[in-house]
């Protein structure tokens, strides 16, 4: 009687040890991400600007005003010789790509994706994120491009990146 007592009491005692769930780091179910992180990305060096640094006009429907657009190597990576991602083309896991908005020859807001497809605040294969000049989060990674993915999502397809379709 006494063995059954004891195995009972070291049966109580492991089971919540034994049924805890554990999860990897680079678990899919889990964000490697954070708006802090993407933002202080997007400041490093390496990154190489579309069409030599020109300040571009937005689209008629688009959201953002002029801007420039600058790539880090793994989107660089995935342009073809003319500087462009190919119709149908897509963007290498861990591309960033940065729009600078300007606003009185000043930037107003940077706008971001990163080919993150695993990442569990990715949408469609993508972070979205935008910020302000002082790291200040104006949309978060969080909101899944929301707001972003609309206009984003239109043909001819290069991967949700418009750019290349009016510049």
């Amino acid at each position: 009687m006494k063995f059954f007592i004891y195995l009972i009491l070291a049966v109580l005692t492991f089971l919540p040890v034994f049924s805890c769930v554990y999860h990897e780091l680079d678990s899919p179910l889990l964000s490697s991400e954070t708006d802090q992180s993407l933002f202080e990305e997007i400041n490093e060096t390496g990154f190489e600007y579309y069409q030599n640094g020109n300040t571009l006009m937005p689209a008629s429907a688009s959201p953002h005003g002029n801007f420039k657009l600058r790539f880090n190597s793994q989107a660089l990576s995935s342009l073809d010789a003319s500087g462009e991602l190919p119709q149908g083309g897509t963007f290498a896991e861990g591309s960033v790509i940065v729009k600078e908005v300007y606003a009185n020859n000043q930037i107003s807001i940077y706008a971001v994706m990163k080919k993150a497809s695993s990442d569990a605040t990715s949408a469609n294969g993508w972070l979205w994120s935008e910020y302000r000049p002082d790291g200040g989060v104006a949309f978060s990674i969080a909101g899944k491009g929301s707001s972003c993915i609309g206009c984003h999502d239109d043909l001819p397809n290069r991967n949700l990146v418009r750019t290349f379709d009016f510049h």
